[in-house]
């Protein structure tokens, strides 16, 4: 796989998840949000191996992404 591929494979299963919240009633998730929630620790420690990506999209839940939100709003907020 190059590297294309892999960036479609996760922004596929970023939708996927995003998908799922909405059937939970989260009605405006987008994948591009579920992937700055996955990937906002990245910034730190590094990207990690494929494996360990798949892993944090598919098992985010929906409590984890919705205090991820609160804090970005937060963030956001106070340089405003």
């Amino acid at each position: 796989m190059d590297e294309n591929e892999l960036n479609l494979m996760i922004e596929d299963l970023c939708k996927s998840k995003a998908q799922e919240f909405r059937m939970l009633g989260y009605e405006h998730v987008t994948g591009q949000e579920v992937w700055e929630c996955v990937s906002d620790k990245y910034q730190k420690q590094g990207v990690p191996p494929l494996h360990r990506i798949v892993n944090d999209i598919l098992s985010l839940k929906v409590t984890s992404f919705m205090n991820w939100m609160t804090m970005s709003i937060y963030k956001d907020s106070r340089f405003r």
